[in-house]
């Protein structure tokens, strides 16, 4: 990935002849230009070389890369130790706020992911070049990332002086080891789907530290074993295990996108159960397509750029469905399942095809039928497996007992790969292990565990927190808490409103931020939170911060139905009282008519106890946990039901949240 398409110090750039400089972008510009995009690049630089004339010396680059996002930065200016960040709107009449999240978007980016820039000041400036010129205040955030910055066309170099004039001398910046300073992406689902789907490899848009590291041995583990298999003629499954957030889901696109490109008569494909999962992807997938084809001015459907994205992702329960009518082999010799901990029981599966597809007797439980389905194959295949420790939520889902016994009862030829991870007791397995899988085709692999969570870059060591907490273990929760405390900040509170006071202030730019609750949480509906009211997944995830319908108004909460392998980056935990501490442990509850019942089920309570995990760690930089007050004149909430709850998380060394707590300590404020 070329990084710049134009630097060179801005003494040699003010030198330069506007048609050399558009060459340089024109060489490495992927797409056939344009006459709108040639003559937006003109205008920038000429306004960069008019505005900048009186500099002596600094730096320039033009479209600078921002990997973890697709995208580049139209200009980065670097002088006296600061990094501008700026975004011309060629035209502009009026400053958009999607303009102000844009460049803030990726100043934050440069922040959190870019070496070079961690201790740097950065500024991030708009330029509406026909909007009415402003006098703004200079407001630096804690982390040295200064709130955006506006002017016009004829204001720029004056804004860049006042800002240099009035901040405190950086020390000196070689802005060329600057630009090749180790970059270690976080992308998010969301944005690595994206931009896999546009051709980037998975090098390009994550980091290199421990996560990416051990990402990458995955994903070479796992293409090695697909070749065995196909040199052999043997069919092979893989279950790859990870902590929340490693990047499973990932792995697996990437997997799916590279024997695509590769190694396309293998028909890899990427099936998942997760139902809003798959919708997001989609959704976003074509809005991504939909929106390259309009800056190429083209034009393009919607439904012909979904139609375009669905064979990328599928349901698995349409490839299910697809199957149940023939006995021929499925195309895909690869076939990715995610989260298949959470494939269906023998009895669910027998259920749902009586009653929705008329099929008496089916006497197999889902990971059984899905073996089967690759089994027809007369040479070679692959399943790779994808399991997340904890994470079923539903009545019905099997774990991987099931996928064991069923290649043990019915498969015992495949060839059978597993991480070394498998004994640990978030996956349920334990000492059924051993009699399970035992026999010369199991192997052991260490590289098919993701044990860093690449979500939270922020703490890597989240999961392990989180899962100290749903097993009741604070000592061990406040130990890891006070590890990742600086980094990743918990929160307490009794007061929803303040609750979401202090998401609205901690998200910058397009970060998002949402209410999350238990599928139980019945008794939230008093708080004004309904979690029985659906959601839209998509247009909760996707939409912009206007829309009433998107996780930013904070009115809709999201269940672990629809957040599992999702995230964001701010999160609100709404905590109720299905999900109980009392003497010393959890306790299980259901709401029912007008009482709570206990849940005496043991697989029901894993159940309740794994939704708090999947609600835990879906924030990205922090989160605030809401306990409700309760309430002694509704025997449904009475305070004693929280205060246990409270209790337990203080005594995980969560603390409360200050009151008017600001997120953003203005070390000054500069008139501009």
């Amino acid at each position: 990935m070329q990084q710049a398409y134009y630097a060179s110090e801005i003494a040699d750039f003010l030198k330069a002849l506007p048609e050399t400089v558009l060459g340089h972008l024109a060489k490495w510009h992927v797409h056939d230009l344009v006459p709108l995009q040639r003559e937006a690049w003109l205008t920038q630089i000429e306004l960069a070389q008019r505005e900048l004339a009186k500099f002596t010396d600094g730096w320039i680059a033009f479209e600078f890369a921002i990997p973890r996002m697709g995208k580049r930065v139209d200009a980065i200016i670097i002088h006296k130790g600061i990094v501008f960040v700026v975004e011309f709107k060629i035209g502009a009449e009026r400053y958009y706020g999607a303009a102000v999240d844009q460049v803030m978007d990726y100043a934050l980016d440069l922040k959190n992911f870019h070496a070079g820039s961690h201790s740097l000041l950065l500024v991030p400036i708009v330029v509406a070049t026909e909007a009415p010129s402003l006098r703004g205040t200079l407001v630096w955030g804690s982390d040295n990332v200064a709130m955006p910055l506006l002017c016009n066309a004829s204001g720029l170099g004056a804004l860049l002086l006042s800002v240099i004039r009035q901040t405190e001398r950086q020390k000196g910046l070689n802005p060329t080891a600057w630009a090749k300073s180790t970059y270690k992406p976080t992308p998010t689902i969301i944005e690595a789907a994206q931009a896999l789907y546009r051709g980037h490899r998975v090098e390009e848009i994550t980091r290199n530290d421990a996560g990416a590291k051990n990402l990458n041995k995955t994903t070479a583990c796992l293409a090695k074993l697909i070749e065995d298999a196909k040199k052999r003629h043997r069919k092979a499954i893989c279950f790859v295990t990870g902590v929340p957030g490693a990047g499973k889901t990932l792995a697996g696109l990437n997997l799916v996108t590279q024997r695509t490109k590769v190694h396309k008569e293998e028909h890899a494909v990427f099936l998942s159960g997760n139902g809003p999962l798959v919708g997001v992807l989609r959704e976003a997938l074509a809005r991504d397509e939909q929106a390259q084809a309009k800056a190429l001015k083209k034009k393009t459907k919607k439904a012909d750029a979904m139609r375009k994205v669905e064979p990328f992702i599928q349901n698995i329960h349409h490839f299910r469905d697809a199957n149940l009518t023939t006995d021929a082999a499925p195309i895909e010799h690869v076939a990715v399942f995610d989260e298949a901990q959470r494939a269906w029981d023998k009895k669910k599966t027998a259920n749902f095809m009586a009653e929705k597809k008329g099929i008496r007797e089916f006497g197999m439980s889902e990971p059984e039928f899905l073996i089967s389905t690759m089994d027809r194959h007369t040479d070679w295949c692959t399943i790779v497996c994808l399991v997340g420790g904890g994470q079923e939520i539903n009545v019905g889902e099997a774990g991987l007992v099931e996928w064991f016994s069923s290649l043990k009862r019915s498969f015992p030829n495949w060839l059978i790969h597993t991480s070394p991870e498998l004994a640990h007791r978030d996956y349920h397995l334990g000492h059924d292990l051993a009699s399970m899988i035992a026999g010369p085709n199991h192997m052991v692999h260490t590289d098919l565990h993701l044990s860093v969570s690449v979500r939270s870059f922020r703490a890597e060591r989240l999961s392990e927190f989180v899962s100290a907490v749903v097993a009741g273990e604070a000592d061990t929760a406040r130990s890891i808490y006070q590890h990742i405390e600086r980094v990743y900040p918990i929160v307490l509170t009794r007061d929803l409103a303040e609750a979401r006071a202090w998401l609205r202030s901690q998200a910058r730019g397009s970060e998002r931020f949402g209410l999350v609750a238990s599928s139980g949480a019945s008794r939230l509906k008093a708080e004004g939170i309904n979690v029985h009211e659906k959601v839209d997944a998509t247009n909760w995830f996707l939409n912009d911060k206007t829309d009433v319908r998107s996780c930013y108004y904070l009115e809709d909460p999201a269940t672990e139905f629809d957040i599992q392998g999702l995230e964001l980056d701010w999160v609100g935990v709404c905590w109720d009282a299905d999900f109980r501490f009392a003497n010393g442990g959890w306790s299980h509850h259901k709401f029912s008519g007008t009482t709570w019942k206990n849940v005496k089920n043991i697989s029901k309570r894993s159940y309740l106890t794994n939704a708090y995990r999947v609600l835990l760690t879906r924030a990205r930089q922090g989160m605030v946990i809401y306990v409700p007050a309760g309430d002694r004149a509704d025997p449904t909430r009475p305070p004693e039901f929280y205060e246990g709850i409270e209790a337990f998380l203080q005594k995980c060394g969560l603390k409360y949240l200050p009151q008017r707590l600001s997120p953003i300590q203005i070390k000054k404020q500069i008139a501009v």
